[in-house]
């Protein structure tokens, strides 16, 4: 898992920003609680790309939705169908789970990717921007006091 997650993240030009070990993976993908899910792709009994799924919640639909996180193949793969696999696997879960969204995020560069995820119909949430919260500045948020600690 953690070489495919280093693959993804030279692909993405963000191998510096790969901070994992296996015991975090083993713990937060593989331990008793996980935070997320793991699908492997094989072809023949060789792992060759994953997804990394979670759920979370719309108060607008009241119903759950699934997140892609991650989808990798590696190159060789490609063309071959996995990714569409992945997807048609998660769509499914999706479905089975009783979600009202399946959603996911893509660099703005990567015009294979969204070629590929626009040949599925799905279409980009152009009215949205993502925002991230990380290292000292989550840690200086969560440490303010609130409202709720008076």
């Amino acid at each position: 898992m953690l070489e495919f997650i280093r693959e993804l993240a030279v692909y993405e030009h963000l191998e510096h920003a790969v901070t994992a070990t296996v015991a975090d993976l083993e713990r937060t993908l593989f331990g008793a609680a996980p935070a997320a899910f793991v699908l492997f792709a094989c072809i023949g009994d060789v792992p060759v790309g994953f997804a990394v799924y979670f759920f979370n919640y719309s108060t607008f639909l009241a119903r759950p939705g699934l997140y892609l996180e991650d989808l990798y193949v590696q190159p060789a793969a490609r063309g071959r169908g996995v990714g569409r696999a992945l997807l048609v696997h998660l769509a499914r879960i999706a479905v089975e789970k009783g979600c009202g969204r399946f959603e996911w995020a893509v660099l703005d560069w990567n015009s294979p990717a969204i070629g590929f995820y626009r040949s599925l119909g799905a279409e980009p949430a152009d009215d949205w921007t993502i925002y991230r919260l990380t290292g000292a500045s989550l840690g200086n948020l969560a440490a303010e006091r609130g409202a709720s600690d008076t």
